[in-house]
């Protein structure tokens, strides 16, 4: 055996147990997770499965890095965001399709992503970059363009269903959400154009020799299929689990009467670590810009395409999605768009702006609980 396939095997080695994880749960799955039982029973699976979700997602993080660093920015980015996205819309279809008394999951995930991202890691990211390099710098362009775009989109999933006449409830008649569907789609598909092809240089570091527009960054690249080929490998046990995790997590929220809008939490977290280290790793090297396209663009794919997905979804099921954010959470959703506007108005960052989203986050937190 040559010393690059010994490299390759022993690089790759947890692919082994995930698989064997993943064959596990869809032989027997259904007969560990059938009756209740025994709550420590759940939690165990919970937390079996939650490891190596997590465990198959940060490979595939890895493995859109590689690709990253053989395409340049913006597109290993966009590969990455795509990835973590295609899980998220999984996950939530099928906890949609499982957990039939929480028709406000999708919403709860929503924004729950947008909290997490616009304030905690946002928050976070900034406040560790100030420590260690006390200033950084970004394309300001580049954040403007994301914000132009995640504000209108959030707007009309989240907020505009309160004051739509149609139905009584936070939800859309099914032409407003095929108007949405369509509204979201060309919007996004409209920023990708610009991302991609007309002004690709908005979202890359302007200063040709900084740390964003060159290197590996210590990573082993190998060639283009072979981290291509990888990343769906991963890709693939987390889709397949998807469904599995659905049933504790629907089973404790119902039975121990945890908040609902908990569920969304959890999924958000899970589908959002990968990317939470991606741009605190990135950060630290200085590569604020790296980190900015990470998180504006999560959050502008969460409600650009997995709003989308989950109408689709709902329109084939009959399934109820209701949309509007109600109450303390609107109000949180309205200053976190307004905040992020102030903090990408300017192209240096510092440890008061991250302070400012952290707190935003810690209130969120607090409303789960106590709303």
């Amino acid at each position: 055996m040559s010393a690059a396939t010994i490299s390759v095997s022993r690089a790759e080695a947890p692919l082994a147990p995930i698989v064997a994880t993943t064959v596990l749960f869809l032989l027997f799955g259904s007969d560990w997770l059938a009756a209740p039982g025994n709550p420590l029973w759940f939690v165990f699976h919970f937390v079996w499965l939650f490891a190596v979700i997590l465990w198959a997602a940060l490979r595939v993080v890895h493995h859109a890095e590689c690709l990253a660093t053989k395409l340049g920015e913006p597109y290993g980015t966009l590969i990455l965001t795509l990835s973590v996205i295609t899980i998220e819309v999984m996950m939530i279809a099928t906890l949609m399709l499982h957990g039939r008394d929480n028709p406000s999951l999708a919403r709860d995930t929503m924004f729950a992503v947008i909290m997490i991202v616009l304030n905690g890691l946002v928050g976070l990211t900034l406040l560790v970059g100030a420590l260690r390099y006390r200033e950084q710098v970004y394309n300001l362009q580049g954040a403007n363009a994301y914000l132009s775009v995640i504000i209108p989109l959030a707007v009309l999933a989240l907020v505009l269903p309160d004051y739509t006449v149609s139905t009584s409830a936070p939800t859309l008649s099914g032409f407003q959400a095929a108007f949405l569907v369509v509204m979201c789609v060309a919007l996004y598909g409209t920023f990708l154009a610009i991302q991609t092809v007309r002004h690709a240089g908005y979202f890359a570091a302007g200063d040709p020799g900084h740390p964003d527009n060159h290197g590996d960054h210590g990573r082993v690249i190998r060639s283009l299929p072979f981290h291509a080929a990888m990343l769906l490998a991963y890709m693939l046990p987390v889709v397949l689990l998807a469904k599995k995790i659905a049933i504790p997590i629907d089973y404790g929220i119902e039975t121990f009467g945890l908040p609902a809008a908990l569920g969304g939490f959890v999924v958000a977290a899970l589908v959002l670590t990968p990317e939470a280290i991606g741009a605190l790793e990135a950060v630290l090297e200085d590569r604020l810009q790296r980190s900015v396209n990470i998180l504006l663009g999560s959050v502008l794919a969460t409600i650009g395409l997995t709003v989308p997905a989950v109408l689709m979804v709902s329109l084939a099921t009959g399934e109820t999605v209701e949309l509007g954010l109600q109450h303390a959470d609107f109000a949180l959703l309205l200053l976190t768009l307004v905040v992020s506007v102030v903090t990408f108005s300017a192209a240096r960052t510092n440890l008061l702006q991250g302070m400012v989203h952290l707190i935003l986050f810690v209130a969120y937190l607090m409303l789960i609980f106590a709303p």
